[in-house]
Parts: C-alpha cells; structure tokens; sequence
C-alpha cells in the first residue's frame, strides 16, 4: 500500500536536510536509512520506522522550488497508520513553525 503526504513549507532551506540532521528523529521511532546516493537526485531520503507495528519506509524527497515536502509511505499490505502517525507526530512536534499545510493521499 502506498499512501502520499505532502508538507507545504513556509520558508526556504531543505525540510528533508532537517528531517535527517535531526537528532530527535529517533524519539519518535524513526531512523534515516538511506540519504544522497550519486545514481540518484539530489533531494530524498529514505526513512524507517523502529516500532513493532510501524513497518514500512517513507521516501522523502524536497522540492525546493515549491517548498513541498513529499513524502511516498509505502508498506507490503500492512497499515500505514502507524509509520505515517510516528511521521506526523514528528513533524508537528519539532517543524510546526514551517508547516502551512499537510495533504494526504491515501491508496
């Protein structure tokens, strides 16, 4: 299943390079797996959920011209609720300021 989230930004500088530089990341069950690889473009990441019931990765990739974060939720038929809430909770709590608006897409 994969479901998308996308987080209009209010200022300029990489939401993503603060997501993976952030070391509360791991307060709320989540860890940077994968960052930058040269075969690949310039703004994603790749991030895990370390709870029993958040399987699943969320690729995250920033668009610095829109300031959008979009963020791919993807799991093998399980629930994404769990690995999106960890996520959102993550964000609400530490990049509130940020934010202006969050869009889901569920599917």
């Amino acid at each position: 299943m994969q479901t998308l989230i996308q987080v209009a930004c209010n200022r300029a500088g990489s939401l993503r390079d603060a997501i993976v530089n952030d070391r509360r990341l791991g307060r709320f069950k989540l860890v940077v797996s994968e960052k930058k690889r040269g075969t690949r473009s310039s703004g994603w990441a790749k991030i895990h959920g370390t709870s029993d019931d958040g399987y699943g990765a969320i690729n995250v990739q920033w668009l610095a011209s829109s300031k959008v974060l979009l963020c791919r939720v993807v799991t093998r038929g399980s629930n994404p609720g769990p690995i999106s809430g960890d996520f959102l909770r993550y964000l609400m709590s530490c990049h509130l300021r940020r934010i202006q608006a969050i869009h889901i897409v569920t599917g």
